[in-house]
């Protein structure tokens, strides 16, 4: 079994600049990533897909390999996460060097570590799927959510709920913006990572934070000093 671990980090970054190599409480945020797939001992190789020199540079330095920048056509705000992840699968095929599994590891979760790495890699081995992915529960049940209407009045977006009681919903996850494992071929055939055969691995709410805007960030480093604390 052949497994490769991807990290994206392109270099551009609206919301929060220099996001990807931003110092995250004395380290580059990427080199979390990058350290917690070298610490899971479960790869050939640990690539960084960049577009960006610094970030290379960052990327070597811990430990990880950036043997080709990353395109244009994949370094803009549209590119999907899965073209990106397959435009490092088939360059390397080209070199005839394949993989039977890859991990998209995020470059801006400083929660993982190897141990969570081997844990969704153990629910991909141990189930009838194609890919595993952390998820969160959402902190309120979904189906009473509300949205405003054409006269800008409130109403349920589930009418049929209103009188639901929290406790009978069903539960109701997010992507918790980790890590995906996927078997590759099914990677290159469906060109996705949410497959049709998908599990989820949750996390609780402390353990991951989705870092888009400069409070998230503050946020993740909050919660990253309360976990090392305990």
């Amino acid at each position: 079994m052949r497994r490769l671990a991807i990290i994206p980090a392109r270099g551009g970054s609206k919301r929060i600049p220099n996001k990807n190599r931003r110092d995250f409480l004395g380290m580059p945020i990427i080199a979390y990533s990058i350290l917690a797939a070298i610490e899971s001992k479960l790869f050939d190789r640990v690539i960084v897909s960049t577009d960006d020199l610094e970030i290379k540079k960052i990327a070597i330095q811990y430990g990880a390999e950036v043997p080709f920048l990353r395109s244009i056509e994949n370094s803009n705000d549209h590119a999907p996460v899965a073209s990106v992840l397959i435009e490092v699968v088939e360059s390397l095929v080209k070199q005839d060097d394949q993989y039977d599994e890859v991990c998209c590891l995020f470059a801006t979760a400083p929660f993982i570590n190897g141990q969570l790495v081997i844990a969704v890699n153990k629910l991909l081995q141990a189930n009838s799927c194609d890919s595993a992915f952390t998820v969160q529960e959402f902190g309120y049940p979904i189906f009473r959510a509300l949205k405003n209407n054409e006269d800008g009045n409130l109403e349920m977006i589930w009418k049929e709920h209103q009188n639901s009681r929290s406790q009978d919903l069903p539960k109701s996850f997010h992507d918790a913006g980790q890590l995906y494992w996927i078997k590759t071929q099914t990677l290159l055939q469906e060109k996705t990572l949410f497959t049709h055969l998908s599990k989820g691995y949750e996390l609780k709410k402390i353990d991951a934070v989705d870092i888009d805007t400069e409070e998230d960030w503050k946020t993740a480093e909050l919660f990253y000093q309360l976990i090392r604390s305990k």
